[in-house]
């Protein structure tokens, strides 16, 4: 069942505006000579006011949340996320930095009730490696739980065999790398409330829809197969940076495969577009755009979900 604040029985309808250098580098190269200081956090605030009327939840990062959080508009859920940047991983071994100016224990006096925590997780990488990790996720659920803050966890799998995630031998490892993720940890040891996961195959490589390394057939078992392993615990897809269109052809193949997600959180799947007319029209015509075609996406992204 999908844990409060959500609603039990209705889908997440997810935004997500938390990303930090590389919104902030593309922006900048939208607006070129126009660009000020202050562009990231007017972008964020605009899909804030756009998009939290209709969504059910909207996630911001920790730099700008704080401020954002009072701007969305009830009954969406405020969601913050708990690391630095997403874009600047500590090292290679790929452990996300925490942020220097939040603690875990300031979420409910923020109007925070639901944590985000992003890492890079290789399935394939050395025990000891993966035992840090489990022991980061599992201190960060203890302290959620305690405050009774409900905690999001994001898996973003990888495999140093293989470099190139958009890659046709990625794709083929995909599906038992997301699954082997779910299996990890969904344990309830790491007080996980929800997964955010991507989806198990690259439609890219799927018959039917691009360049076949995968028969539908195939897709369509790793999907159930990463449901089953999911169990009781509730998840939800993530964009990943597609298309829109790509975004929402994957929501239906999903659904039409298995049918359990709790929902999505899309981002640039949303709102990519907008940074071009944010640079070269500036903040009234993307607001404009946010209000309409922004929100004929998310009716997109609802209905393949439905």
């Amino acid at each position: 069942m999908i844990p409060a604040p959500f609603k039990p029985h209705e889908p997440i309808r997810g935004v997500a505006v938390d990303q930090g250098s590389g919104l902030a580098a593309a922006i900048a190269a939208a607006r070129g000579a126009d660009a000020r200081d202050d562009d990231l956090e007017t972008f964020k605030r605009i899909v804030v006011e756009t998009a939290s009327p209709v969504a059910t939840t909207l996630l911001v990062d920790s730099t700008y949340g704080a401020h954002l959080l009072p701007l969305m508009a009830p009954p969406c859920i405020p969601m913050l996320a708990f690391e630095a940047d997403v874009y600047h991983i500590a090292d290679e071994d790929r452990i996300t930095r925490l942020p220097d100016n939040l603690t875990v224990e300031q979420f409910p006096t923020l109007g925070a009730p639901v944590l985000k925590f992003f890492l890079y997780y290789g399935p394939n990488d050395p025990a000891e490696l993966n035992q840090r990790k489990f022991d980061l996720v599992r201190s960060i659920g203890d302290r959620c739980r305690a405050q009774g803050t409900t905690f999001l966890f994001e898996p973003i799998v990888y495999d140093r065999a293989v470099s190139d995630g958009a890659s046709k031998e990625y794709a083929l490892l995909k599906p038992e790398l997301v699954r082997r993720a779910v299996e990890d940890f969904v344990d309830p040891d790491y007080k996980i409330d929800i997964l955010k996961i991507e989806i198990p195959v690259t439609l890219e490589f799927v018959e039917g829809f691009g360049t076949p390394a995968m028969s539908r057939r195939d897709a369509e078992a790793a999907i159930v197969d990463v449901s089953n392993a999911a169990g009781d615990m509730p998840f939800v897809y993530l964009s990943a940076g597609v298309t829109y269109e790509r975004f929402v052809e994957g929501l239906k193949f999903c659904k039409s495969s298995s049918g359990k997600a709790a929902g999505y959180m899309c981002g640039r799947a949303l709102w990519s577009d907008a940074i071009g007319i944010f640079g070269s029209e500036g903040a009234n015509a993307m607001a404009r755009w946010m209000e309409t075609t922004g929100r004929d996406r998310l009716a997109g992204m609802n209905e393949a979900i439905a």
